[in-house]
């Protein structure tokens, strides 16, 4: 193995252990690692010389970014939909005769909520009125 070689694979090796230290705080980060040092090693192993290695390296590393940029849109996306949903619910809690409580989720609609059932209240309704639907 030449200086140059051992030089890439310490180098290669450097990185992977930072990567397992560190983390990447997003998947647009680690793909742009991943794809760097798949990049490196492929041109190195296509072209064997550093122009072919870091050429490898760049081109590696933006199709990696760009990949895990589009995983982190995705992943934004659905989050913000969750807290869309979480925003437009509410709980109200029924007591039963037992005095065991049951929770009961609804969903904003417009103006008024729909109940777990389907069933739509035009405000936010009270204890008293989801008990004869919810509790006993």
């Amino acid at each position: 193995m030449s200086s140059k070689n051992t030089t890439i694979l310490i180098a290669a090796l450097s990185v992977f252990s930072l990567l397992i230290v560190t983390g990447c705080e997003s998947d647009a980060q680690t793909g742009a690692l991943i794809g760097t040092a798949a990049g490196a090693g492929i041109g190195q192993l296509a072209g064997g010389h550093t122009e072919s290695t870091l050429i490898g390296a760049a081109v590696g590393g933006g199709i990696g970014y760009i990949l895990g940029n589009e995983q982190d849109k995705q992943k934004s996306e659905a989050e913000m939909a969750g807290l869309r949903h979480e925003m437009n619910s509410v709980t109200v809690h029924v007591t039963n005769s037992n005095g065991s409580i049951i929770a009961v989720r609804l969903q904003r609609s417009g103006p008024g909520y729909i109940g777990p059932r389907g069933e739509y209240y035009p405000t936010l309704p009270t204890e008293e009125q989801l008990r004869p639907v919810y509790g006993f």
